[in-house]
């Protein structure tokens, strides 16, 4: 889950007004997949972080799991995540990103499901392994937004775990826009998703509604809603930043629909190292 940093922040530090009304929430870097996060040239993000995940209401079908049964049940799912993203900035318009989890997940089936599906099913290990490479093609001016496109891909690995594992390929590709106003930074975007493991392969993937906004120079907060069409979620943020290159990042995923996850509290320490 995702704060200027390094550069930008010290710059707003020193003197915001010299950045333009449009750009005091979020200084001059490329946006990170990070929420409210920014890189800048020739600089390194680093950010370990931790997350939970409850939801009550899993959806799920036994087939998904290897058992016969395309009927769709709710079942329980807990899950403990620690990752690390990193990040660095290759151009004042290009960064590139990687990202790996470990995590320890549990799921209990629906009491009604009488498939042969195990009642509970517990998995740890690797999670998500994925990149990205993010690229600014329009910087914003005070006549027009700033406009920039994304690309993804998750690794395979671990076939063999059903709750943990990613069966085969997965790319998304999607771009955005974002606006500086007085009262707050908005940013839109969506994402068009291939999975080679689906049957219908290609598909409308996530997109976002987002807002960032600077409180003073050392708190921002954020919120957006994120998701598919049949998940969404509200995400909240508070970013402190103790030091221009030290953020302490509090986030919280709340589910708005049934099929998001019902709470994904995150907490994390992002450290910006500039290299120039």
């Amino acid at each position: 889950m995702k704060t200027i940093c390094g550069a930008a922040l010290a710059a707003l530090l020193l003197a915001p007004a010299a950045l333009g009304q449009f750009l005091e929430d979020r200084g001059t870097g490329v946006a990170t997949s990070m929420f409210g996060t920014y890189i800048n040239r020739g600089e390194w993000i680093v950010y370990p972080f931790f997350e939970y995940y409850q939801d009550d209401d899993l959806e799920y079908a036994p087939e998904e799991f290897g058992f016969e049964g395309e009927q769709d049940f709710r079942g329980r799912y807990r899950a403990k995540e620690g990752l690390l993203f990193m990040a660095y900035g290759l151009t004042d318009d290009l960064a590139v990103e990687f990202e790996a989890a470990f995590i320890d997940a549990a799921f209990d089936k629906s009491p009604s499901d009488t498939s042969e599906l195990p009642s509970h099913l517990k998995e740890s290990g690797l999670g998500d392994v994925e990149g990205q490479i993010r690229w600014r093609w329009a910087r914003e001016t005070a006549r027009r937004p700033e406009m920039f496109s994304y690309a993804e891909v998750v690794f395979p690995h671990s076939e063999e775990k059903v709750l943990i594992g990613t069966s085969d390929w997965q790319v998304k590709a999607g771009t955005g826009v974002t606006r500086g106003f007085r009262w707050g930074t908005m940013t839109a975007r969506a994402a068009l998703e291939y999975d080679a493991a689906s049957s219908s392969a290609l598909d409308i993937g996530e997109f976002a509604i987002e807002y960032l906004k600077r409180l003073s120079p050392r708190w921002r907060v954020y919120a957006g809603i994120e998701g598919t069409a049949d998940e969404l979620a509200l995400i909240t943020e508070v970013q402190w930043h103790v030091r221009p290159n030290l953020v302490l990042k509090l986030n919280n995923g709340f589910g708005l629909t049934s099929k998001a996850t019902d709470h994904a509290p995150e907490i994390g320490i992002l450290i910006a190292i500039p290299t120039r």
